[in-house]
């Protein structure tokens, strides 16, 4: 099994690269690598999901009486 992939590729390349994605798959790309990368990001979801689930929510139109 392989324990680690080294690429050689340049931030530049990088944002080239995810540029020429489309959006949806940019979003959820760019949602992964916070996943990946943040824990408080994680945390962030967990809490909002359990907050969702609990009721503590307002919609939009309590929030911009729209």
């Amino acid at each position: 099994m392989l324990d680690a992939l080294k690429i050689d590729l340049k931030p530049a390349e990088l944002i080239r690269a995810i540029k020429k994605m489309k959006k949806k798959e940019r979003n959820a790309f760019l949602e992964d690598l916070l996943a990946a990368t943040s824990p408080e990001y994680l945390e962030s979801i967990r809490k909002a999901r359990a907050d969702y689930k609990a009721g503590r929510f307002k919609t939009h139109e309590e929030v911009f009486g729209r």
